[in-house]
């Protein structure tokens, strides 16, 4: 078994982007640090850099969420960027998406310690609640695929006119160049890289927005490749 390590202290940046909710903020770093790393969520590597690399850069994911909208965190894993999102906007109704078993029990130990009671845990894949999750003004995403195929699976999620926030690193301007065939068949009409967490990390932290349309034709060729991903799956299965 893994062994766990300690959460370093606080910058004093977490302390001002998480207000009232810093102490929340710590203890989910701890179980982090504790749990995650024992159950194989998170390396022991990245323990030392919890609070810049995952709380902060998620965090600052906030600046550009609308207000009081509905949310939906796909391949959610240990809850980032879905739950310091939530610590920051008690506005926001969060969904966090995750298709394994001991990743959504860890999730759901999460929300219950921190009293997050605007967030909710599913466990399937983006493609498998289809029709059953209510469509959501945001997918926001994080280290889960490629821009092209992690836009097959959560722009489908999304209501007329919403938009998915996938945070990305220093290819974010090539994968938009190499996805934008792919977003264009899913209805995707404004596709641009943002930057974010100006003060309080740094490097600040890159964020892919793709906006949608009213888009029928986009959802349909979505719901159609779903349907035979099952159908494939059936057929293996025999």
């Amino acid at each position: 078994m893994t062994e766990a390590a300690e959460l370093p202290p606080a910058p004093e940046e977490a302390r001002a982007i998480f207000g009232e909710r810093f102490p929340d903020a710590v203890r989910y770093g701890e179980l982090l640090a504790d749990t995650g790393v024992r159950r194989g969520l998170i390396g022991p590597r990245e323990v030392p850099r919890l609070w810049e690399r995952h709380l902060l850069n998620c965090a600052v994911l906030s600046e550009v969420v609308p207000d009081s909208v509905t949310v939906c965190d796909v391949g959610s894993g240990a809850g980032l960027p879905g739950i310091p999102l939530a610590l920051v906007r008690p506005d926001l109704k969060i969904t966090l998406l995750e298709p394994l078993l001991r990743r959504t029990n860890f999730l759901s130990e999460a929300v219950e310690l921190l009293g997050l009671d605007h967030v909710t845990v599913v466990r399937g894949r983006a493609e498998e609640v289809l029709g059953t999750l209510q469509p959501v003004h945001v997918v926001t995403a994080r280290a889960v695929a490629p821009l092209d195929r992690l836009a097959g699976w959560g722009v489908p999620l999304l209501r007329p006119y919403g938009e998915m926030l996938a945070l990305k690193g220093d290819t974010a301007e090539e994968e938009v160049k190499s996805a934008r065939a792919a977003l264009s068949k899913l209805g995707a009409v404004e596709a641009s890289v943002l930057h974010v967490g100006e003060g309080v990390v740094d490097p600040r932290a890159t964020v892919v927005r793709v906006e949608v349309g009213e888009s029928p034709g986009g959802v349909r060729f979505a719901a159609k490749r779903a349907k035979a991903a099952r159908t494939g799956r059936a057929r293996r299965r025999r």
